[in-house]
């Protein structure tokens, strides 16, 4: 890797370092250092440490302000969705940060660029240099923009999860029964359907839901139904 693909790297984000060799260091695996022990760099390992938890910190604080709701228990796990190593080496990948890693040949030959490992610790070690560099607040805007669609993702699936899990829980407590759902309507074409779902309870609807999808109309209803029944009988559910 040349002053030039580093420059490319810096051109793609937009970000400048004065600083370059953070960003070298932050991209330098072991084997490449095995391979040249003369050099005086370290591998990323250490970036990749900070760069965990700047990551850590960084989505804690989302979804702390974006969801005051939210329990402890609930941030957490979603915390760990963004920060596992397979989200991180994913979106490594799709920016085509395995192109700009120092490695050694065995490692090079072996597909090193693409394993997901390599591609994991690298994202964490880029955004512990852009730290080191730029500080939290640009370290902060990468993340989020880097994230943007995975994070939006990962909140709408879980809460989909959560309302109808919710519900199960909370009509099997309170009537020994489970819900079910039933689509009353779909709409539009294929690539723009909308659907209808009525939540039942022993065959009793409890409300109904809409969205693009079965699963978003589920759990609109599931939403609904859940509100109905605990305002109705002066419970609130808790966001565990």
């Amino acid at each position: 890797m040349c002053l030039k693909d580093l420059k490319l790297l810096e051109e793609q984000f937009g970000l400048h370092f004065k600083n370059r060799e953070l960003l070298r260091e932050a991209l330098t695996h072991d084997s490449y250092l095995n391979e040249n022990p003369s050099l005086l760099l370290a591998s990323n390992e250490r970036f990749e440490f900070l760069g965990d938890a700047v990551l850590g910190f960084i989505f804690a604080e989302k979804l702390f302000v974006d969801f005051p709701e939210f329990a402890e228990g609930k941030l957490t796990r979603f915390r760990s969705l963004l920060v596992r190593d397979a989200t991180l080496a994913r979106l490594a990948d799709s920016i085509g940060l395995g192109d700009f890693l120092l490695l050694g040949r065995g490692e090079e030959s072996s597909g090193g660029r693409g394993k997901p490992t390599n591609l994991a610790a690298a994202m964490e070690a880029l955004v512990a240099a852009i730290y080191l560099e730029k500080g939290m607040e640009v370290a902060r805007d990468f993340a989020l923009t880097v994230f943007k669609a995975e994070i939006a993702e990962i909140i709408r699936s879980k809460i989909a999860i959560d309302y109808k899990s919710r519900l199960m829980h909370y009509t099997q407590a309170k009537y020994q029964q489970t819900p079910g759902y039933r689509v009353v309507d779909a709409t539009g074409p294929a690539h723009d359907r909308h659907f209808t779902v009525e939540a039942l309870l022993d065959d009793e609807v409890l409300e109904e839901g809409s969205g693009n999808s079965k699963k978003e109309a589920e759990t609109a209803a599931a939403r609904l139904a859940l509100e109905k029944l605990t305002s109705l009988h002066g419970d609130v559910p808790l966001l565990d």
